[in-house]
């Protein structure tokens, strides 16, 4: 009795929470310092700037600053909603996106899949630095080179004249052959870049499970599809729901690159709005507000599919 009493008397007190917190932050000091860097800048360079979504809702001037703006509240939101542009600018995002995403999304999962079925490793190399190539070309010399295949007397333009009696003028001159230009360059841009994180899931599959589906009788096909994909469809999942965040986000410096005034009613999206309200017209209130109204959706888009994700599959980012 009196051992029993002795040892709880001499028991470890029990620590709180903040306490508990600091010992594990000093016994893996070394991890937060590497992690430190990456907050900092995070924190400058996006955390910071979003004080800078205030002029969204003010008549701002650089004259008087964010402090001595005036106020106007929601009244770019509603002049944005609208305006004459609002209609075309939505149904454009809304297309090129929704192009991209559905043919551009299992670009990378059908390449990283056929690059996993290569037997030889000499041409599974050579394969993936070939399609990886593109991605490190600049976006003005990618669009340079658009532009030279598909002019009147462009390699493109030959090919299709030849083999579908196409008349011959520069795609880029007409609004209808925009869409499919920006998604199939897109596709040949990012493929093999996009591969990478599909290739990695494929590594750590279990390769007991293709040796039981072999006695099994299975042929490659089968275990394609009972094996390989199931065992990467997290990963598509968390890559899918990602893309969502990006359905209003299509980056302006490609279309930019592209388009002219006469196909502005098919390439104009909501970024490039954005861009030449804010840096050639100097609206600067006007233009955040339509940022914001982007980012808001992309983020609503984000919530949306991961809580779906989640009671549909049980995967998802949080």
């Amino acid at each position: 009795m009196a051992k029993a009493k002795q040892n709880s008397s001499t028991a470890a007190p029990v620590m709180s929470n903040g306490e508990l917190m600091k010992r594990r932050i000093w016994r893996n000091k070394e991890l937060y310092l590497l992690v430190l860097p990456v907050i900092i800048y995070y924190l400058i360079f996006h955390y910071k700037p979003m004080y800078g979504l205030i002029i969204a809702f003010q008549d701002y001037s650089p004259r008087r600053g964010i402090s001595g703006s005036e106020w106007v509240g929601f009244q770019h939101f509603t002049d944005f909603f609208t305006g004459i542009y609002f209609g075309r600018l939505l149904r454009n995002t809304l297309e090129i996106s929704l192009a991209t995403l559905i043919f551009g999304f299992p670009a990378p999962i059908l390449l990283a899949l056929l690059v996993n079925e290569l037997r030889s490793k000499w041409f599974s190399r050579i394969t993936q630095t070939i399609t990886y190539m593109p991605h490190f070309v600049s976006m003005v010399v990618l669009c340079a080179m658009i532009r030279e295949f598909v002019k009147e007397g462009g390699l493109v333009t030959d090919i299709l004249s030849s083999v579908f009696g196409y008349d011959g003028k520069n795609l880029l001159s007409r609004s209808a052959y925009f869409t499919p230009i920006y998604v199939i360059t897109n596709i040949w841009q990012g493929v093999g870049w996009g591969s990478i994180v599909y290739l990695a899931a494929l590594t750590g599959i279990d390769m007991e499970l293709y040796e039981a589906a072999r006695v099994d009788g299975a042929n490659r096909w089968k275990q394609t599809i009972h094996i390989t994909i199931p065992s990467i469809m997290p990963t598509i999942i968390i890559m899918l729901i990602m893309r969502m965040g990006q359905i209003m986000g299509i980056g302006h410096e490609k279309i930019i690159l592209l388009y002219n005034e006469g196909i502005y009613e098919r390439a104009d999206v909501i970024s490039t709005y954005v861009y030449r309200m804010g840096i050639m017209n100097r609206q600067y209130s006007f233009s955040s507000a339509v940022g914001l109204f982007n980012s808001v959706v992309n983020f609503i888009l984000v919530i949306g599919a991961n809580q779906i994700s989640k009671k549909v599959s049980e995967t998802s980012l949080w």
